[in-house]
């Protein structure tokens, strides 16, 4: 996509179809006259009366428990400086965005309109009675230490600066495991740091509450040493400034244990790099560029330890880890502060969860087969889910003990379900899904590249690292379409029907032929196939031209899954092809089948559905809890339709037992664990939380996740096929872009699969 694409892209994201990223959402029925009175006057007097009486019942009444002000003036916004408030009010938005999909938390964003120390801090605190938190953003230094420190100590609210704090706190978690992986002390190391703004500021300050020595450490801005002579320095840079004159950042490099970068990249070069002790532990965190390239450094030392600001290496140092997670602990015990005994808690509490074994779905979303406590894994990843109930917790029971806490926990495996409920649809599993495609993009057949919305999902696909797409359809279209989009990679375009295609073409019916002769299709018939992209694009991937194929955005479903079905065998092992749609819904990731291919299965048939949607949940680090949906519950109809569901779970109950399955059940019941505990509480899906639905039918099935999608926007990704021998998959009718990059997405997942099971196989 070139530059121009790009702005626009951007532009239209922020404004359509809605302005902004962050909105109001009503949390009390609206729906009646009384709801209203009650919402608004004369029932509102009611709360408003009991916090005149009593102020901490504002906690009790209204939304300030959960409510964190995002405030800036927009003076240093990310890396574009001093551009206003107004400027800076998409970056606050996200930062909203950001606090609600990584801990539930609602954000108000402010953009206050001064540059005077003390008109900002008067203006924060006439408004802080509206908030449970305040989170600064993006004020430069040193005014905003001043404001910070300020306000910390005139609020009884959390109050946190995350540019001087966020890095500090994930970068001192991965620096205690670092340490222990060198097998070194802190209070020996020698230190340099490159950079000494705000964050480079607050991360030494924690690094030397960690046992760092001040006199170990020598911390470098752009005109070189800090030293004492220099009169510019701020207060907090003359704590790291030494006595003597300049020393090049080369011979500051040599002999030192750790080199941490808050500054520019390319500044450490391999040759410094060579210089520096055994085990040497690198923390490059310039953005976009680290101060070394992270492949560069590996090279150069293998035994580094290295970290970086970036998503594509091992190691990021994200201030996702740490603030949201922090926040929430401090708003759920009502903290006053956030002081620094919850800073470190949230320290050693990510440095230890480092430690503890993986989940299956960070390995999955990683593409690892086992991620480890090593070199390659000193601090969790953002996608780890666990954080939440980890962090949150350990800075809570830090504010308790360091008695800042209004409201202490006393339940703590009650506070930790109620964390884990919080966690519902926020879109992590399609992050989830996109990481995991883009460690190994595969090369994906777009069957009807010539329609607009077809090339923008492979634009898309193609410009994130997800898949590198072959483009199938009219040739002179899709340039025109190209063009049109500024999608000017240089892919693969093919249009069956030309005559450069001729040979390929010829060979692909040949091959067709040969395997389906014996099954009525002459010669004539495959070559005529050969013309029709869909079984084109099916044979590219038989042939191995192509990885996986997705198509069906312009035709209905059993048009397309027709000739799929022809050309494609199904897996090993499996004795038929079905469909899963996954719902990301508020309780979390649904599993829906089948939804698009058996009309009525029978008994055997529920079985092997069963089977492969709980493989398919897995496949993205899932413990999958079945449900077998009916309109009886355990027994209560002895009709045809209710018995084959009722001997389909017989049947998985004898012959696997491990699986966590149940039915013939009401759907309610198999949803509501109040409701099922209650009435059937013998059931092996009792005190669980169901995950999978395995309908008796495809029109049940079919109609459920559609109106699901429809009355309750959850987003649909699929169906994804199950069964087949090759990864291919279909489009629902006039899919969405969104819908079919996600579908390409799970298509490169699917690849990736029968791509190492075929290699292990092999082994």
């Amino acid at each position: 996509m070139n530059k121009e694409s790009k702005k626009r892209e951007a532009l239209l994201y922020h404004a359509e179809p809605t302005p902004g990223k962050i909105q109001v959402v009503p949390t009390k029925k609206y729906a009646t006259q009384r709801d209203l009175s009650l919402a608004y006057s004369p029932g509102v007097a009611e709360p408003c009366l009991a916090i005149a009486e009593n102020i901490e019942d504002v906690y009790k009444y209204t939304a300030k428990g959960n409510l964190v002000a995002v405030i800036s003036n927009g003076t240093a916004v990310l890396g574009l400086g001093d551009i206003g408030p107004e400027a800076g009010k998409p970056v606050m938005e996200g930062k909203g965005l950001l606090f609600k999909i990584f801990s539930d938390i609602d954000v108000f964003d402010i953009e206050i309109d001064t540059k005077n120390v003390e008109e900002f801090i008067q203006t924060v605190k006439n408004i802080a009675p509206t908030f449970g938190g305040i989170n600064l953003e993006d004020i430069k230094a040193p005014e905003s230490f001043e404001i910070e420190r300020r306000l910390i100590e005139e609020l009884n609210i959390p109050v946190m600066h995350d540019d001087q704090h966020g890095t500090a706190i994930i970068s001192s978690a991965a620096l205690i495991n670092a340490l222990e992986l060198a097998g070194k002390k802190a209070e020996d190391v020698k230190m340099v740091v490159s950079g000494a703004g705000s964050a480079a500021i607050a991360c030494t300050d924690l690094y030397v509450s960690l046992g760092v020595k001040v006199e170990n450490i020598l911390m470098y801005n752009s005109k070189g040493l800090l030293t004492k002579d220099n009169p510019s320095l701020s207060d907090l840079q003359l704590k790291y400034a030494v006595e003597g004159g300049q020393i090049a950042l080369a011979d500051a490099v040599k002999g030192s244990d750790v080199f941490i970068g808050l500054s520019s990249g390319n500044i450490l070069s391999p040759e410094m790099l060579l210089t520096m002790n055994d085990n040497p532990i690198v923390f490059a965190m310039a953005n976009p560029n680290p101060e070394i390239d992270y492949n560069l450094a590996v090279e150069t030392r293998k035994d580094v330890i290295m970290a970086t600001g970036r998503s594509d290496f091992p190691n990021q140092v994200n201030n996702v880890l740490g603030f949201p997670y922090i926040f929430r602990g401090a708003l759920d015990v009502r903290a006053s502060k956030i002081n620094e005994e919850m800073k470190m808690a949230a320290v050693k509490a990510l440095a230890i969860l480092a430690k503890e074994p993986v989940p299956e779905q960070v390995n999955v979303a990683y593409g690892a087969t086992k991620l480890g406590f090593g070199q390659e894994y000193i601090i969790p990843k953002p996608f780890d889910p666990r954080l939440i109930t980890v962090v949150a917790p350990a800075v809570a029971k830090a504010a308790m003990e360091s008695g800042v806490a209004k409201n202490p926990i006393t339940d703590w495996a009650a506070y930790e379900d109620t964390l884990r409920e919080r966690m519902g649809n926020d879109n992590k599993m399609v992050r989830l899904i996109t990481n995991r495609a883009k460690l190994d993009p595969k090369r994906v057949v777009f069957a009807e590249a010539d329609q607009l919305n077809v090339l923008k999902a492979a634009q898309i696909v193609y410009e994130d690292g997800i898949g590198f797409p072959i483009l199938l359809g009219n040739r002179d279209t899709i340039l025109e379409l190209k063009a049109e989009l500024g999608f000017d990679a240089e892919l693969e375009i093919i249009d069956p029907k030309t005559d450069s295609e001729e040979e390929r073409r010829n060979r692909f019916a040949q091959s067709f032929w040969e395997s389906r002769g014996r099954r009525g299709v002459s010669k004539l018939d495959a070559e005529k196939f050969m013309r029709e992209r869909n079984y084109y694009a099916a044979m590219m991937v038989n042939e191995g031209e192509a990885d996986a194929v997705v198509t069906g955005y312009s035709r209905s479903y059993p048009s397309v899954v027709k000739p799929m079905l022809q050309l494609i065998e199904k897996a090993h092992g499996a004795s038929l092809v079905a469909t899963a749609n996954m719902m990301l819904t508020t309780r979390g990731p649904m599993f829906l089948s089948d939804t698009a291919i058996n009309i009525n299965p029978s008994s055997e048939d529920l079985v092997n559905i069963a089977l492969m949607t709980a493989k398919t949940a897995k496949m993205f680090g899932i413990e999958p809890v079945i449900a077998m949906v009916s309109y009886s519950n355990f027994g209560s109809s002895t009709h045809q339709n209710a018995a084959k569901v009722r001997d389909a779970v017989a049947y998985l109950h004898k012959n696997h037992p491990e699986m966590v399955v149940d039915g013939e059940i009401q759907a309610d019941f198999a949803l509501n664990s109040e409701m099922l505990q209650e009435k059937f509480p013998f059931s092996k899906l009792a005190g669980k939380k169901v995950n999978t639905l395995i309908f008796p039918n495809l029109e049940s099935a079919n109609i459920t996740y559609k109106l699901m999608k429809e009355l309750n926007k959850s987003a649909s990704i699929g169906p994804i096929m199950m069964g087949m021998g090759k990864p291919v998959h279909i489009f629902q009718l006039g899919a969405s872009v969104e819908e079919m990059v996600n579908m390409a997405a799970i298509a490169v997942i699917d690849a990736q699969e029968k791509e190492n099971k075929k290699n292990k196989l092999a082994q």
